[in-house]
């Protein structure tokens, strides 16, 4: 199944606060999510956003809407992640 991802104003700027390697890195894990939920992806338990995706030592927080389509809310370091 193929999903649409959408980007949070946050998680643009998350993104452009990268460097080189580890923005294109999260963006290849988010072409890999976007068709078909592949990946190191969790459902959270008590945390919004619901899942998060884990990219080296970055987590990209996200949920599903309403059928096809992710919204990622936040790409952060992992130690910054779930506070």
């Amino acid at each position: 199944m193929n999903y649409t991802v959408g980007l949070k104003p946050r998680a643009i700027k998350d993104l452009k606060n990268l460097h080189g390697q580890d923005s294109s890195r999260i963006a290849d894990a988010l072409e890999r999510l976007r068709s078909g939920m592949t990946g190191d992806v969790k459902k959270l338990t008590n945390f919004t956003p619901e899942y998060r995706l884990r990219v080296g030592q970055f987590r990209v927080l996200f949920e599903i809407e309403s059928g096809a389509r992710i919204v990622v809310y936040r790409v952060v370091h992992r130690r910054e992640a779930y506070r």
